[in-house]
């Protein structure tokens, strides 16, 4: 009865993957709407500003890298939508962090939510594998 428990496990791991909404998106969309919107801080080729983990003088961030070297695939999609769609001190503030200085403007106004989660899913294919599963696992829902 356990290879049959087993094989049931890794089909419903492998559907449910499959499924994940990051890996069905647009990358093409993805990757010229990064290019547009998002290049100018986070770099052309995702690697972010210089000294990215260290503050300016007014205690804002520089804009992370996106690709393995960052944290953006620590959070989950959620998160990440909520972030580009409503800026980052709006996104803070609704999870409780209040007067978060952040320079990530809102861009719900620009972009509609399959643009945004085509530029992650473009962001996403980018990632080795070990993190791209780190990331779905911290999106149950998505």
């Amino acid at each position: 009865m356990k290879p049959i428990l087993a094989l049931l496990f890794t089909l419903t791991a492998t559907t449910a993957s499959a499924d994940y909404v990051l890996e069905t998106r647009n990358t093409d969309n993805g990757a010229a709407q990064y290019a547009e919107h998002c290049a100018s801080c986070h770099g052309a080729n995702l690697e972010g500003q210089e000294n990215w983990e260290y503050p300016f003088e007014d205690g804002s961030m520089p804009a992370p890298p996106h690709d393995e070297t960052g944290h953006t695939w620590h959070h989950a999609t959620g998160f990440l939508l909520e972030y580009v769609r409503d800026g980052g001190a709006a996104t803070m503030e609704a999870t409780g962090i209040s007067k978060y200085n952040s320079k990530m403007p809102a861009f719900g106004h620009t972009l509609t939510e399959d643009d945004i989660l085509d530029i992650l899913g473009f962001i996403y294919q980018s990632w080795p594998e070990e993190a791209r599963r780190v990331q779905r696992e911290r999106s149950p829902s998505q």
